[in-house]
């Protein structure tokens, strides 16, 4: 399945990264596996996504839970919880 990534305020200066066009692998099925999936590229991915960061993450530019499942071609972005600006 093919989705599209974006990031934003803190998470893309983080990440140095705004947007990507990603194939996700088998078995990430849902906007939290796709977190998950994104922690496991290396450390400055762990500190910025992982579980103990809070961020807003949505789905098709609505704010979603973490179960909300994928769906090919979607749009999954993450963010801290107040931007401003």
């Amino acid at each position: 399945m093919q989705i599209d990534l974006r990031f934003f305020a803190s998470v893309r200066e983080a990440l140095n990264v705004a947007e990507e066009h990603v194939e996700v692998p088998n078995g990430v099925a849902t906007v939290g596996d796709v977190r998950q999936w994104l922690c496991a590229r290396g450390p400055v991915w762990a500190e910025t996504l992982g579980e103990q960061r809070l961020l807003r993450m949505a789905l098709n530019h609505t704010m979603v839970p973490a179960s909300t499942r994928l769906t090919d071609g979607c749009e999954v972005a993450f963010f801290p919880p107040v931007t401003g600006g």
